[in-house]
């Protein structure tokens, strides 16, 4: 047995001191860095196109997310302010000072409707009779403001939804151009090692990633904020109902 053990061993050394006599000594394994900063040193310019790109979406849907929430936040609180104030002045027929109060509180949605509402009444009231032609015409007034301020309230939202429902394609694009660049490394080198195809799915995987980053904030701002919008219209609406209500009113009491 020992003899085997011996006859083994010095098999192994000869192996081995021929091995590196024919430079045939094994190598040590490649480590790839698959780290964030390895594999966006991995990319090729396709990829770095792709990503300037979704980049350039990001910081566009960054900006229209804080600028609506300031927006927003402005329009609720002044509206806040505005609400208790006019409903005072119009309770004792001052519509003057009604028009004044609209007048500081630029921001407010309620301010901007109730003012135009109130300003064509006050053109269109002729003497000591509110006739059915001024109860119209502040009537469509109310109508075009609410319409005007929804449209403003909704500035840039369209570009959240496109962005939301695009940069998941635009990554994927990139993700494409990944895997042709993986197909080419490995036909370049004849092999099928991770070394091969490490560059292409390298590109694959940050794009698919960046894709998704992107368009899920712009999603959910979307969302959140179109239902602020909807809230905001039916505030105007009622605002708009309980004005015309206020002229009726007037009109009765006259």
């Amino acid at each position: 047995m020992l003899l085997l053990t011996n006859l083994w061993l010095a098999g192994s050394k000869l192996a081995f001191f021929l091995l590196q006599a024919e430079g045939g000594a094994p190598a040590e394994p490649v480590t790839e860095d698959f780290s964030l900063w390895g594999m966006i040193q991995k990319m090729e310019w396709p990829a770095i196109v792709v990503a300037i790109v979704l980049a350039l979406m990001s910081m566009y849907s960054i900006a229209v997310m804080v600028e609506r929430w300031l927006t927003y936040n402005a329009a609720r609180n002044q509206s806040r302010q505005f609400a208790p104030k006019v409903a005072a002045a119009l309770r004792d027929n001052r519509i003057d000072e009604a028009i004044e109060i609209s007048d500081r509180h630029k921001k407010s949605h309620l301010a901007m409707v109730v003012n135009a509402g109130l300003q064509e009444f006050q053109a269109h009231q002729a003497g000591a009779d509110i006739s059915g032609t001024t109860m119209d015409a502040a009537r469509r007034a109310l109508q075009r403001a609410t319409a005007l301020k929804t449209a403003e309230l909704k500035r840039g939202l369209s570009g959240l939804a496109t962005i939301g429902s695009t940069a998941p394609f635009v990554g994927l694009l990139g993700t494409v151009v990944g895997i042709i660049n993986a197909f080419q490394g490995m036909k370049a080198a004849e092999g099928t090692g991770i070394s091969a195809v490490a560059g292409g799915i390298s590109e694959a995987l940050i794009e698919t990633a960046f894709g998704l980053l992107v368009a899920i904030p712009a999603v959910w701002a979307f969302n959140i904020f179109q239902n602020k919008v909807e809230a905001f219209v039916i505030e105007m609406d009622n605002s708009s109902s309980e004005l015309i209500d206020y002229f009726l009113k007037r009109r009765e009491l006259r």
